[in-house]
């Protein structure tokens, strides 16, 4: 056990990486502003867009970081708590990279790429990008694909609002429509933020509930809610694979994922690898532009692969790799912990922002009396009866030889 010594000396560590961490906005600081946009369709989309980034003044931070430093000690906790030094350091790195050769590295080190090796050792989020992409050639004319109610991102927002007041009451966050964000939807503990223009189907009242409300904002408001371990409210670039593999998995296990949404991101992954091959702006724009329906949908995935890097190829962002890359580590992770009986890893995993790799010694502070439970869980993990069943019929399968399976049924369609 920890001595209360010890114990105020990691509450207070982590409350100054918390702090650090804020001024670390990746993602805000690779914006671009709607002028280039404006100015590439103004080029009849010919033109590589000119994109230049504020300066970042790393001292502050790096100030924090050595202050961390020094407070360190020889627990397992400290070793942790140094894991998550170097994490936010990256951040830092990369902000001061921009347009640089040198983001793509450090980029790739933070969210991975898409040739990145899997927890088997063999298969890689591109190959399920590409398995994806095969099997849809069979639905693209599908009539429920694409014929569909299009909503406002005004009309989704009081939607969206109504539903998240039902479940975090006077924690719920604010729904506000901008126009600085790259993503369709995006949300903090504070505010669930819907791009103005964007257009949404029926379908993504229940994909955006599930992902944004039940996970993000959710991990989001418990993290926050840690008097101790205040680094569970912070959101820096290494936690984002296990947390948008929640909010994706949170799709999936409830039904609302859809073939458009599996599309779109199985198609960013495609890209990105196309842009790490030498595929510049335009080159990327064109791809998108033949699988969306409208140009200013192909510019914003377009954006999302080039901010940060160089738009004349071969040093993306890489960071859209990984909602099928965390999905799936989030998926192998649900099911190993249903298979050993620690339904207490899973609802932990939800008690702030962290990466999988962080249980054991998330469950350790728990003990310790360092971390709380969760105030909010999504429905769907408290449904033990759903997991149970799910994940034991999963594991089985997934135990098969799956190819000569596959193979026995696929002859019969032949025949016919």
């Amino acid at each position: 056990m920890l001595s209360q010594k010890d114990k105020l000396r990691l509450t207070k560590l982590a409350n100054i990486l918390y702090k650090a961490s804020r001024k670390v906005r990746i993602l805000s600081h690779l914006h671009w502003p709607v002028s280039v946009r404006y100015n590439f369709f103004r080029s009849g989309s010919e033109k590589l867009p000119i994109v230049t980034y504020p300066p970042f003044d790393a001292k502050p931070v790096r100030h924090r970081l050595s202050t961390a430093m020094k407070l360190m000690g020889d627990t397992p906790y400290d070793e942790w708590f140094k894991t998550k030094l170097r994490d936010i350091e990256a951040g830092i790195n990369l902000i001061s990279e921009c347009g640089e050769k040198e983001f793509f590295t450090i980029s790739s080190k933070i969210y991975g790429i898409p040739k990145g090796k899997l927890r088997d050792g063999k298969t890689t989020p591109l190959d399920l990008a590409n398995r994806f992409s095969l099997i849809m050639e069979n639905y693209k004319n599908s009539p429920r694909i694409l014929n569909h109610n299009l909503l406002s991102a005004e009309e989704l927002g009081k939607i969206i609002k109504k539903k998240t007041k039902n479940i975090f009451g006077d924690e719920s966050p604010e729904v506000l429509v901008v126009d600085n964000i790259s993503a369709k939807a995006t949300a903090s503990s504070k505010r669930i933020k819907l791009r103005k223009g964007a257009s949404f189907t029926h379908k993504d009242i229940d994909q955006l509930f599930n992902h944004e409300a039940l996970v993000h904002v959710a991990t989001s408001l418990n993290g926050r809610a840690q008097e101790k371990i205040k680094l569970l409210g912070a959101n820096y670039g290494a936690i984002t694979k296990t947390q948008e593999g929640l909010a994706v998995f949170s799709e999936f296990i409830t039904g609302c994922i859809d073939i458009e949404r599996m599309n779109r991101i199985s198609d960013r992954v495609t890209a990105i690898q196309m842009a790490i091959d030498g595929a510049n702006f335009v080159d990327v724009f064109r791809y998108f532009r033949e699988r969306t329906r409208l140009k200013t949908e192909a510019f914003e995935n377009t954006r999302r692969v080039f901010r940060g890097g160089l738009v004349s190829g071969g040093a993306p962002f890489t960071k859209d790799i990984v909602y099928l890359d965390g999905m799936i580590r989030v998926h192998n992770f649900f099911r190993a912990a249903v298979n050993k009986g620690k339904l207490d890893a899973l609802e932990m995993l939800f008690a702030g922002k962290m990466n999988l790799d962080d249980i054991p010694i998330i469950l350790k502070m728990k003990n310790e009396g360092l971390i709380n439970k969760p105030k909010y869980l999504p429905f769907w993990l408290k449904d033990i009866d759903l997991l149970v069943s799910y994940f034991s019929f999963s594991g089985f399968i997934s135990s098969m030889e799956i190819v000569p399976t596959d193979n026995y049924y696929e002859r019969l369609f032949e025949i016919s």
